[in-house]
């Protein structure tokens, strides 16, 4: 049964059917293996940056293609919703694979974030192309993870699956540092677009060349160590592939891969409020730039790249998952306690910095685990139905982020004038002070300009120059006046409430995470590292055991 370096992982054709006939006959050498997982990771990472580029210049974009904040919450939440149907398609990779469709994903979603979305001018072409690469994406979320699990044994499950997490965490991480070093380059949105996608054509040729996949005799099986390779292969012989895909969904549609699925989904609410609107967040609600914000992006994602490696290493050496995600679960809904709090507040850049860093290492240390405990969840059912697993994961999590996202604009409706009016309103205020006294002492002041009332109003917001501010405001020009008469009022009024609006959605994140824990319960995998170390041992003598009687040896 033992296989030579120079033959294992190899696949059987040769030249250009290699483009498209991309199964491996054997499972692959260590060197081979992590290739592929590297290659899985960098095609992860490029999907997502391709995602997530939109809310690096949502504040820019929506008055270019003419789009009002709700439009843009209602066109991502339908993205999601057709994203998950995406996710259901990505099922059949049980049957038909997973790298073709994950090949032709890429060269879709390239051509259209390179070539075709930064040219558009209105919003309705703008929402069908988005919505397309919501499709692509809900399909790569469910072959790129079934990859990393074919490629990884149980053991050391948690740190394949931190780096695959690292994909939507890096891909949003470049989001913030390119935009953060580039958007001052430019004054157009589409600039970051075209950067995302050229660089996912270049991933697309790395993957059209580089990518393989397990043959379905091998991914068709359960692996809890890199030592039973001889016993998979020597089972796959035998398999019959159609009896362990008959009727996939009806196998798996079980309490615990439902209830955990939704559970993470919640759990994550607040991960997609921040690649979706985090910077707009930042910019309406504190003030900052739209480079600040996208600055403050790199401490979120760099923190939980590097955490959910760690996380997963943690949970690989001590054997479990479970006591990992009640920690993570924990701390990621206290912080977002500390986080909401903030709103209304004048915290400084470093502080904010710290407490989204925090958050995010929380979040991290509670999702890592919880992708290696669901597809061991998965397997403990049907090892062959992986894909249809994470399509069940896939499709919820989408329809959750699609109800999350269409309720934002009914609770936060305070984002229009900030982002259409508000910098022009701020810029005019600081020119000429005396717009900041309320509008009612100003018009008092129109018709007597010696009101005491009015005049003690215009010094208590103005201080000792009032006098000053108020002749200034005056010989305002008629464009200005007319300007912040139109807007101002509404651009105050969202001013003070805004951040009593974002409170209240992030209590409904906060809700989410504590719905997470008891969904923990329901996952396969001990508590205790010394229990999950004595269940390896036995599952290695079981391996032995019937290798031996299969007449191979190890």
């Amino acid at each position: 049964m033992q296989t030579s370096p120079a033959s294992a992982g190899r696949s059987s054709p040769d030249g250009v059917r290699r483009l498209w006939n991309r199964q491996l006959d054997r499972y692959p050498e260590t060197g081979a293996r992590f290739t592929y997982l590297a290659i899985t990771v960098l095609v992860t990472i490029s999907l997502y940056y391709e995602l997530y580029v939109n809310a690096s210049v949502a504040p820019r974009q929506l008055p270019a293609l003419h789009m009002s904040f709700a439009f843009l919450v209602n066109l991502l939440a339908v993205a999601n919703l057709v994203g998950a149907f995406g996710s259901l398609f990505a099922g059949l990779t049980d049957r038909i694979g997973r790298c073709n469709l994950v090949v032709g994903g890429l060269l879709v979603t390239g051509l259209l974030v390179a070539l075709v979305i930064p040219h558009l001018t209105t919003k309705w072409p703008f929402a069908i192309a988005t919505a397309a690469v919501g499709l692509v994406e809900g399909i790569c979320l469910v072959a790129t993870p079934a990859l990393i699990r074919d490629f990884s044994p149980q053991v050391g499950r948690a740190t394949a699956m931190g780096f695959w997490t690292m994909g939507p965490v890096l891909g949003s991480l470049v989001v913030a540092v390119v935009a953060s070093n580039t958007l001052h380059t430019s004054t157009t949105w589409g600039h970051e677009y075209v950067i995302a996608g050229v660089a996912g054509l270049v991933v697309f040729g790395v993957a059209l060349v580089g990518l393989r996949e397990l043959s379905p005799a091998l991914r068709d099986q359960l692996m809890v160590s890199l030592r039973d390779r001889a016993l998979i292969e020597a089972r796959a012989k035998g398999l019959d592939i159609e009896a362990s895909l008959r009727n996939p969904f009806g196998q798996l549609l079980r309490l615990d891969v439902l209830a955990s699925a939704t559970g993470v989904g919640l759990l994550l609410l607040i991960y997609y409020v921040a690649v979706g609107f985090g910077q707009t967040y930042l910019a309406t609600v504190f003030g900052f730039s739209l480079r600040d914000a996208n600055g403050l992006g790199n401490w979120n994602w760099a923190v939980n790249a590097v955490m959910v490696i760690v996380a997963g290493v943690a949970s690989d050496r001590l054997r479990v998952r479970k006591p990992f995600m009640i920690v993570g679960g924990v701390g990621t809904a206290a912080m977002i306690v500390v986080y909401l709090e903030q709103a209304g507040h004048h915290p400084s850049y470093y502080t904010l910095a710290a407490i989204i860093s925090l958050l995010s290492a929380f979040l991290a240390v509670a999702y890592c685990p919880w992708m290696a405990s669901f597809t061991e969840t998965v397997e403990g059912h049907n090892p062959a139905l992986t894909a249809t697993g994470l399509a069940i994961w896939g499709w919820i999590i989408r329809v959750i982020v699609f109800v999350a996202y269409l309720i934002l604009p009914h609770i936060v409706t305070t984002v229009n004038p900030l982002v259409d009016y508000g910098g022009q309103v701020q810029a005019y205020a600081a020119q000429y002070p005396g717009f900041q006294v309320p509008a009612s002492a100003l018009a008092a002041l129109q018709k007597n300009p010696t009101d005491a009332a009015a005049l003690a109003q215009a010094r208590s917001v103005l201080g000792a120059n009032y006098l000053k501010d108020l002749i200034a405001l005056e010989k305002a020009p008629a464009d200005v006046k007319t300007y912040m008469a139109a807007h101002g009022p509404a651009v105050l009024q969202a001013q003070a409430e805004s951040p009593g609006q974002w409170r209240d959605y992030y209590w409904i994140c906060f809700g989410g995470a504590v719905v997470f824990l008891p969904a923990v319960l329901l996952m396969k995998g001990r508590w205790s590292p010394r229990r999950a170390k004595q269940d390896e041992e036995a599952h290695e003598e079981l391996v032995a055991a019937e290798l031996a009687r299969l007449g191979g040896r190890a």
